[in-house]
């Protein structure tokens, strides 16, 4: 008994193996030619057969939903991971650059998250895990004097919506180019320079008005 189970444990592994590399060829094939590229390009690109792609994923359907959770999981992952570190504008610094990096590379979802339910359920899930994060890393860069004290959670999301649109505006031309509009805007974040506002920051309210408005 002791035996089968040892033998067994390479085959999950192998599956785990494989899946990963399944979604990891999923996300660039569907970044290259978009979320109809057929499921066999995928499965070439991944070095596996039709047999193993349609058993880890019976419907082309099951596939964009991991690659989705697989997306959206770094999203998080780039917040907790900068609040773990010591200095705050550098964590804020290094969150905001992943997820711009992370909407460079995930360019080719967005039709797909507009286009069915279940994929804009994953982001608004994905929202409401990001926001405690969000709050914790401009907290955090205040308390140590790095970042301006006027500056709001809810102005993170005025930054990722402009910078999305430089992104997909400059993505065939100067595909670096969102790196020297972060560098500008993070100029403009710190404290030492910091001048007074002519508006207030948007409420929570205005912005899910504001996201709604997006999504029709």
């Amino acid at each position: 008994m002791v035996e089968l189970e040892l033998e067994a444990r390479p085959l999950r592994r192998d599956a785990q193996r494989n899946r990963e590399r399944i979604v990891a060829a999923a996300r660039t094939v569907f970044a290259e030619e978009g979320v109809d590229a057929p499921v066999e390009a995928v499965a070439r690109r991944a070095g596996v057969g039709m047999g193993t792609l349609y058993r880890r994923f019976p419907t082309k359907e099951d596939l964009i939903d991991a690659v989705l959770e697989d997306a959206l999981a770094e999203f998080t992952s780039a917040g907790e991971e900068a609040l773990a570190l010591e200095d705050a504008w550098e964590g804020l610094r290094i969150f905001l650059e992943r997820i711009f990096a992370l909407h460079v590379q995930n360019r080719c979802l967005k039709d797909v998250l507009a286009a069915r339910a279940h994929g804009r359920a994953r982001v608004e899930a994905m929202r409401e895990k990001m926001r405690p994060l969000v709050k914790q890393l401009v907290e955090r860069a205040q308390a140590q004097g790095a970042l301006r004290p006027d500056f709001t959670p809810a102005d993170v999301s005025l930054v990722l919506w402009s910078g999305g649109h430089i992104v997909d505006a400059t993505a065939a031309i100067a595909p670096d180019a969102w790196r020297r509009y972060l560098g500008l805007l993070l100029d403009g974040l710190r404290a030492d320079g910091a001048t007074p506002l002519d508006a207030p920051p948007l409420t929570r309210s205005q912005v899910e008005r504001v996201l709604e408005r997006r999504r029709k």
